[in-house]
């Protein structure tokens, strides 16, 4: 760990491991049946991984097209080279459509006035504007209904600058075996499909399959799956553990920038919610704080890696910064014997020698899920590729 890369300005990053994403992009496309398109996910960043270097990773690994949340998103993908399909998966303000077809964008599509703005814009570039028609079959959060498909198909096909690209729902229970919402869905979702191509409308390529969907539900794998959270080595649900082995991809790693023996009693950080309780104890600091995505309810309750040991964090954790404890005496709550120094690489997430810290295990104590623990890491600390 010595000899880890940081970067000049700051003892604080995220190490992005291409190897470890490039084995996860193949495990998933190895899922799909030959001529079964893989769209890669890489939103809000890469769940906070680098959109672009990502990306670039997965087209070598066989990805076939990419999904953003957002027009912006796209643009980045597109400003950093990628020339794959883009689908952006909402509808975005009529106001960004010369943007979409500028940047040749595809959005989710379930409002007829949205969808002929694009098309206008478009048919005046001499472009015709791919969109995919997103159907709510029971999530309700996007998309037009199922009993409405068709009449909404019927007012946007005439135009000459619209093309459908695709039809997908999403899925709200991909992850449980045998669940009765999950079937709902997908019939509701399968209705919506026939109907338009009974009205003798194409479908374009058709996706329902999300992350624990392409793990556990290959029957609906159909034209294409959207693969998210598992390329970056997270598992969406413990059903999916047993049929998926993925490697994390993201360590979260600083360096100590001050190591000192306070006095018994002195107080470590606002409030002083914690005491030295005895001789021979270090308080470390970390430059890593709450606004880098270390939750500032973790205070004095989570551990980090230093020299292959655990260490109990201290105090509050600040918007940029925290401490952790050492006991040079080795006591049991404190664990580590060995004092650390300046420069002293620390892991918030990832593995020093024989011990692991994951995002899983941080999710847990933040009572919440891995995708919000890696999202809020990549905010603020610079990437480093390894």
């Amino acid at each position: 760990m010595a000899g880890s890369v940081c970067p000049d300005d700051r003892w604080a990053w995220v190490e992005v491991d291409l190897a470890a994403l490039r084995r996860n992009t193949r495990a998933f496309k190895g899922l799909l049946e030959p001529g079964v398109k893989m769209m890669c996910v890489v939103k809000a960043d890469a769940y906070g991984h680098g959109a672009v270097r990502c990306a670039s990773v997965m087209r070598s690994a066989g990805a076939d097209q990419f999904a953003v949340a957002t027009v912006q998103e796209g643009v980045e993908l597109r400003k950093g080279g990628i020339q794959e399909p883009i689908l952006v998966l909402s509808e975005p303000p009529e106001t960004c459509v010369k943007t979409l077809v500028d940047y040749d964008l595809m959005p989710s599509v379930y409002d007829a006035d949205f969808a002929l703005a694009l098309g206008e814009c478009a048919a005046s570039a001499g472009k015709v504007a791919r969109y995919h028609l997103a159907i709510d079959s029971g999530m309700t959060r996007i998309g037009v209904r199922r009993e409405d498909v068709v009449e909404l198909r019927r007012t946007i096909d005439f135009h000459r600058g619209l093309e459908c690209a695709g039809m997908f729902t999403h899925f709200a229970t991909a992850d449980v075996i045998d669940d009765w919402d999950f079937s709902l869905q997908l019939n509701r979702f399968n209705e919506a499909v026939q109907a338009v191509r009974e009205a003798g409308l194409s479908t374009g390529l058709v996706h329902c399959d999300n992350t624990p969907g392409t793990v556990l539900h290959p029957e609906c794998h159909y034209d294409m799956c959207r693969v998210g959270i598992g390329l970056y080595g997270l598992q969406p649900a413990e059903t999916t553990a047993p049929r998926i082995q993925l490697e994390p991809v993201m360590s979260v790693r600083g360096r100590v920038t001050r190591a000192i023996y306070p006095q018994v009693g002195d107080g470590v950080g606002y409030g002083l919610t914690w005491r030295v309780p005895k001789k021979n104890m270090q308080v470390a600091t970390v430059p890593i704080g709450y606004a880098d995505g270390l939750a500032r309810e973790l205070s004095n309750n989570m551990e980090v890696l230093v020299n292959g040991m655990r260490c109990r964090q201290v105090g509050r954790i600040c918007m940029d910064q925290f401490m952790f404890a050492v006991d040079v005496n080795n006591a049991r709550a404190y664990r580590p014997a060995s004092p650390v120094s300046q420069g002293d690489v620390v892991t918030v997430i990832g593995a020093d020698g024989d011990e692991q810290i994951t995002a899983d295990d941080m999710a847990a104590l933040r009572a919440t899920i891995n995708y919000e623990v890696v999202c809020d890491f990549g905010m603020r600390l610079e990437k480093i590729y390894v």
